[in-house]
């Protein structure tokens, strides 16, 4: 039987005379190693677009592929190589408006900005439109008979300069009530319009244009000659005005400042609760609410807290073993002494389950010690500083201008005496990450210059603060997502649930209506208060 192999690009031909057992055993393993190839390459499935050439002759740039025989050639005469795989190469081009993906993401956040700056300032922009043509359509009214047909009005005496004296000050009036309520920028992105603010719009603008329609039609067309009832027509339009602006602030202002509703907010990582009383409100907005008494009265979210439990609770169950007891290997062919081992090593296991109480509390003692020492070492070199700075203070009153020191070089002189105590405390409350040494010095600057007691400096540190209280890149002011079944631009109501989420963890909200409460007088008789105390001469001896 003939045996061929390709190797290399070489062929090699087994003799039919035979030759020695030697290069049989060498053209056989290369026969294998070929076989395992085109099995390999059985496995691979190509697909060709149309107009391709097919498996036989692939073509590249109108040249054959390397390892492949050429069109019309003999196929013995340039056979595939072995190796193909590990010594072909691919040419490759590359294009001249490559972009990286840094780049790609940079571009996406730089027009997510921009949108944002955009959608803030939008709100703005509509009210400051919408004041322009109210303030402006009563001058326009006054103006228009007077430029067009000057020569035909009737002349109004004093009436007509008392309601353009009304005019001016209600225009004023309204000027000012205009850029107080609807000219302020925005405190908050909403995912949706206002829809009591999108209401009054509306009212507005059709005000405005059927004030505009019933004066084109009776006044710009028959060319009115009387300009007293003019003047009438833009002093109605101002005092409507000012009533859709008295809406507006019942609407805006007054009505969610009685309170209906009471608010559980719950944090999701450490159960942090509060309680807090709204008004009437959208879902929108009393999100929003929700989000400013959340920056003003919860303390600052520390993750760090939360890892140190997660990291106990994973190092405790680390410590446990389990055993299939069912395995195969547990049969009853098994030796006993495994068995009666196996059985030791889980009660033993199950022991240390239980008394893992035990280690939490001995735990928690621990590092309630640890704190205890380190805050007592920072109250004593804080103590020991603000002494110090006292002191000197009483010196620099009796020194030169010129050696007296700055509140800056004092706090920078002063600072590295308690700074490995506050970072040492720091560190073992996991609060190092909210207090940068700039922040400190600048504090403690603050402390010295209004001069206030180690107390009150470190008030900052032994307790965490609300979350305002430090830099705004921990705010997250930008992460917040609204997550509610029902309509962010419904009214609340009693039992409606909401979520508010942030990067690593969510605000959930639940609301309840205030219950009615009644209350009944009891009128008390004022004479049943008076009583009569006698007094007996003779006492006990």
């Amino acid at each position: 039987m003939d045996t061929e192999s390709t190797h290399s690009g070489y062929s090699y031909h087994s003799s039919r005379s035979g030759r020695s057992n030697r290069h049989g055993d060498r053209t056989r393993e290369r026969h294998k190693a070929g076989s395992k190839d085109s099995s390999r390459s059985e496995r691979s499935v190509v697909i060709n677009p149309p107009d391709s050439p097919t498996l036989e002759s692939p073509v590249h740039n109108g040249e054959p592929l390397p390892g492949e025989p050429a069109p019309g050639g003999e196929p013995g005469e340039d056979g595939q190589d072995d190796n193909w795989g590990e010594t072909t190469t691919a040419v490759t081009g590359t294009s001249e408006l490559s972009v990286s993906q840094e780049e790609v993401v940079g571009l996406g956040k730089e027009l997510q900005d921009r949108t944002r700056s955009v959608r803030r300032y939008v709100p703005l922009g509509v009210g400051l439109c919408v004041g322009t043509l109210v303030l402006a359509t009563p001058l326009v009214f006054l103006l228009l008979p007077v430029v067009l047909w000057p020569d035909r009005l009737q002349a109004c005496g004093a009436a007509c300069e008392g309601l353009f004296l009304s005019i001016s000050f209600k225009l004023l009036i309204l000027l000012l009530a205009v850029w107080a309520l609807f000219l302020r920028p925005g405190r908050a992105g909403l995912p949706r319009v206002c829809a009591c603010r999108a209401f009054l719009t509306t009212l507005t603008l059709l005000l405005t244009m059927s004030y505009w329609l019933f004066y084109g039609v009776r006044i710009l067309d028959a060319q009115d000659e009387d300009y007293h009832g003019v003047v009438q027509f833009a002093v109605s339009l101002v005092d409507s005005q000012l009533f859709v602006h008295y809406l507006a602030v019942v609407l805006l202002e007054l009505r969610h400042l009685q309170p209906c509703y009471s608010v559980c907010v719950i944090r999701s990582t450490d159960g942090e609760t509060r309680h807090y009383n709204i008004g009437q409100f959208s879902v929108q907005r009393a999100a929003l609410s929700i989000l400013e008494f959340y920056y003003r009265d919860f303390p600052l979210h520390n993750p760090a807290v939360l890892s140190a439990a997660k990291h106990r609770a994973a190092k405790h169950l680390a410590g446990l073993k389990v055993y299939n007891v069912d395995a195969p290997g547990s049969a009853a062919g098994a030796q006993p002494a495994n068995g009666n081992q196996s059985r030791a090593m889980v009660a033993a296991a199950a022991k240390r389950k239980d008394s893992a109480h035990n280690e939490l509390y001995y735990e928690e003692a621990d590092y309630e010690r640890r704190v205890r020492k380190r805050r007592a070492r920072l109250v004593v070199a804080v103590e020991e500083a603000f002494t110090h700075v006292r002191r000197m203070k009483k010196e620099d009153e009796q020194a030169s201008p010129s050696d007296i020191m700055d509140v800056r070089e004092a706090a920078l002189a002063v600072f590295p005496s308690m700074a490995r105590a506050l970072q040492k405390y720091l560190r073992t409350t996991r609060r190092q990450h909210c207090h940068s040494m700039e922040s400190i010095q600048k504090h403690l600057a603050f402390c010295l210059v209004n001069n206030m007691s180690p107390k009150a400096f470190l008030e900052t540190y032994l307790a965490p603060g609300p979350t305002l209280q430090y830099g705004s890149e921990r705010w997250m002011a930008d992460q917040w997502t609204l997550v509610s079944e029902a309509s962010v631009t419904s009214g609340v109501k009693d039992g409606t649930e909401f979520l508010l989420k942030c990067l690593d963890f969510s605000l959930a909200v639940t609301i309840k209506s205030i219950p009615y409460i009644r209350l009944r007088e009891e009128f008390v008789d004022p004479k049943t208060h008076k009583f009569l105390l006698l007094l007996q001469s003779e006492t006990s001896v």
